[in-house]
């Protein structure tokens, strides 16, 4: 749920700051960039810290290597963070990262039918998690350049 909520005021933050003169995020699409890379490098920093357990504990069981799939999603993450901020690659990050938050599905539908927590704390019930990854789905698609609306 932190991340949706970092996803969303860091949204707002930037567009105000656009709004108020900076010209650099004076657009919506710009703005969205940014906030969807403050998004991923805060999910991307669970999978080295204490939630990293829980993040184990996600991986349906039908996969191998528990730890290694989470230390390569935060991996992806981060690079997806750096990568849709570079023009020269956004476009091609932004199709991948769609294409990772759809492979990470399984593990959040499997957390949600397993009532697991996060740091201690309920992980939400699946059609609020489905609606969540849904709304990352559609921030990564509408900033990226393959998607431009004035």
């Amino acid at each position: 749920m932190v991340p949706f909520i970092a996803l969303i005021v860091s949204f707002l933050l930037f567009r105000m700051v656009g709004l108020l003169g900076l010209t650099y995020w004076d657009d919506w699409q710009t703005s969205l960039q940014w906030a969807v890379s403050i998004m991923l490098l805060l999910g991307a920093s669970a999978h080295w810290g204490r939630r990293r357990s829980d993040l184990v504990r996600m991986v349906p069981p039908a996969f191998p290597q528990k730890e290694w799939i989470v230390t390569v999603t935060g991996i992806l993450e981060m690079a997806g963070a750096i990568g849709i901020l570079l023009p020269a690659f956004s476009a091609t990050v932004s199709v991948c990262l769609i294409l990772l938050l759809i492979a990470m599905l399984p593990a959040n539908i499997y957390a949600a039918r397993s009532n697991m927590t996060i740091g201690g704390k309920p992980v939400p019930k699946l059609p609020v998690r489905i609606g969540i990854q849904l709304v990352f789905i559609t921030a990564v698609l509408l900033a990226s350049p393959l998607l431009y609306l004035p």
